[in-house]
């Protein structure tokens, strides 16, 4: 479903979102076959596929920050929201909303934000999800190790600082890569952690 504008929207944990007309606001329903567990490998494909998508149109590299943002030039261009429904050991269904500033984007409080327009760039929302929707046709069938391996070449390096924070915690470390189940993997104080949820902010340990 692709929506002209949004202004009741759910972003991640649950915020309250609007995103006006002319950027993307894109959700697209899946029956996957991958068990539930490994749900959150489609939160990283559609980072992957949305980063592909847009260089077929703008040539500078995107970055992918964990677990769902898509930068450029350190800024926020876009985001990926993962709703599911399990079915026992399996997934009923999943959706994968994706966010894109075309036109304009939001002002956020600490975080940097961009659009495409901002660097001269002009796409309607159509031609960037026919973009997205052929993304998805080349990934399926992929295998989870392969999801894994492309997403950290488009991460941002091994060692990068990072601040993790959650509803009950504050990390702060530095970048040592993805578990074999997708999660973040934060080194500090000699110890790796596995982080399975927070806001990672960069550059800030």
């Amino acid at each position: 479903m692709l929506a002209h504008k949004q202004t009741a929207g759910r972003g991640s944990r649950g915020r309250n979102w609007q995103a006006p007309q002319g950027n993307l606001n894109l959700s697209i329903l899946l029956r996957p076959t991958l068990p539930a567990a490994q749900a959150g490998f489609y939160s990283l494909l559609a980072g992957i596929v949305a980063a592909e998508a847009i260089e077929t149109f703008f040539a500078p590299p995107t970055m992918l920050k964990w677990p769902n943002d898509i930068l450029l030039g350190g800024a926020k261009l876009a985001g990926v929201l993962i709703d599911a429904a399990p079915n026992g050991q399996k997934l009923d269904w999943l959706v994968i909303g994706i966010g894109m500033n075309l036109r304009s984007a939001p002002e956020i409080a600490g975080r940097a934000t961009t659009s495409l327009a901002a660097h001269g760039v002009t796409l309607a929302p159509l031609d960037i999800t026919n973009a997205i929707l052929a993304g998805f046709s080349r990934w399926h069938g992929a295998d989870v190790q392969a999801i894994h391996d492309a997403w950290l070449r488009r991460a941002h390096p091994l060692g990068t600082p990072l601040e993790v924070k959650s509803a009950h915690s504050h990390q702060t470390g530095t970048f040592a890569g993805l578990s074999p189940s997708g999660e973040l993997l934060l080194q500090s104080n000699n110890r790796i952690h596995q982080i399975s949820t927070g806001d990672v902010m960069l550059g800030l340990a």
